[in-house]
């Protein structure tokens, strides 16, 4: 498991429960009840676990984003490291 679902598991099992109110169409409330019966949960622990889904995957797509930006200002380095390891392999 990695840090990010490490986190949002941890803040799932262990949040304080706020009641709100969210509107919602009525066929999505057919099919969140049809899947949370399959779930063994009500429809209130199954629309949490599906929104900490969702936020997990933002979360994690944030850290890719950051990562990415990382590895893009890095490109120019690692390409010459990468050039200077193939210049020492021995041709077969």
């Amino acid at each position: 498991m990695n840090t990010v679902d490490a986190a949002v598991e941890w803040w799932y099992f262990s949040s304080m429960k706020v009641k709100t109110s969210i509107t919602l169409s009525e066929e999505l409330l057919k099919a969140i009840d049809k899947r949370a019966k399959q779930f063994k949960k009500n429809r209130s622990d199954f629309i949490e676990a599906a929104v900490w889904a969702f936020v997990g995957q933002l979360l994690r797509d944030e850290q890719n984003a950051r990562d990415l930006e990382i590895i893009n200002r890095r490109a120019d380095y690692l390409n010459k490291e990468a050039a200077d390891v193939l210049e020492y392999q021995i041709p077969l």
